[in-house]
């Protein structure tokens, strides 16, 4: 019988201090559809240029997350969600994205959504290849459970985002140099924030609640508009 609490069932470290950030990107992808192709592009596109990135190995099975995994996910300063044809088939990626934009909410974590050989559209209105696998999780998923899967993908198509349309294997290079272009501005910034931490936390004392340092700990970074390949606007 199914628990009246409405606690998420990953939910492990509420109660507890944030961690620390100390992974710059996770990749939260559909393995059977972009492992060897797209994302692992981006994935050494990232490592090669120095940015510590993430990506699962294991095959998901089933629709829990295991804890090591949560807290790696908690653990990044940036989530990459590749959102394409069967990734809402898998109830463990849905599982991952409804913990991502928790991560956004709770944690600050950017999240930057990839439209990959999918209509954005089809991804918000949850149409097609998406209305499919939701239809089926609906005869073996609770209903709450459901409502936040949607919800979740929904709110992360809203962000906006890269739209990687199907054309030749060159342009989707082009697109991880240019993550790669928006991502570094981003440390760079975080760099300098981090920097002006630490000066400042030598000069303030910091033992009460008044004069604890206030400093934001999210920028304006993911694009606000759905384009065409790597052009933001």
């Amino acid at each position: 019988m199914a628990s009246s609490s409405t606690q998420k069932p990953y939910s492990t470290s509420s109660s507890g201090p944030t961690p620390k950030p100390n992974l710059d990107v996770f990749l939260s992808f559909r393995g059977e559809d972009t492992r060897y192709g797209f994302t692992n592009h981006l994935f050494v596109s990232l490592e090669g240029r120095g940015i510590h990135t993430f990506r699962d190995q294991k095959l998901k099975r089933g629709g829990e997350i295991d804890q090591e995994l949560l807290r790696t996910l908690e653990g990044s300063r940036f989530s990459i969600i590749v959102l394409s044809e069967r990734y809402a088939d898998s109830k463990c990626c849905l599982e991952e994205l409804d913990k991502v934009m928790d991560c956004r909410k709770e944690r600050g974590q950017t999240v930057l959504p990839v439209f990959y050989h999918v209509n954005p559209s089809d991804v918000r209105k949850q149409t097609w290849s998406f209305g499919e696998a939701f239809a089926k999780h609906e005869t073996t998923v609770d209903g709450e459970k459901m409502q936040r899967w949607k919800a979740a993908m929904n709110e992360a198509t809203n962000l906006g985002g890269w739209h990687v349309v199907k054309d030749k294997e060159s342009k989707e290079m082009q697109f991880t140099s240019e993550v790669f272009a928006k991502m570094k501005n981003m440390f760079a910034k975080m760099k300098k924030l981090r920097l002006l931490k630490v000066y400042y936390s030598d000069q303030l004392s910091l033992t009460t609640e008044e004069n604890k340092l206030h400093l934001p700990i999210d920028f304006e970074f993911p694009p606000n508009k759905i384009s065409s390949l790597g052009r933001v606007l």
